[in-house]
């Protein structure tokens, strides 16, 4: 095995997410950025953020619409 090919490992890294909160973790890293974490992802908060912007029901029912029954 070669020596010295191995990244650095941190520890302590901090992850910071784009909702404000911050965590430590370990990671080859010393600090990341997400846009998710568990504070405000829809899953673990039980909100649930439906977006709809093309109408997916109606243009289902259009698309598979029997011809005329």
């Amino acid at each position: 095995m070669k020596a010295d090919i191995h990244p650095t490992y941190y520890p302590n890294a901090i992850v910071n997410c784009s909702c404000g909160k911050s965590y430590t973790t370990g990671s080859t890293k010393r600090e990341l950025h997400v846009e998710i974490c568990k504070d405000c992802h829809p899953f673990f908060t039980g909100e649930q953020r439906i977006v709809d912007t093309e109408g997916r029901v109606e243009r289902f029912n259009r698309r598979f619409r029997m011809g005329g029954r």
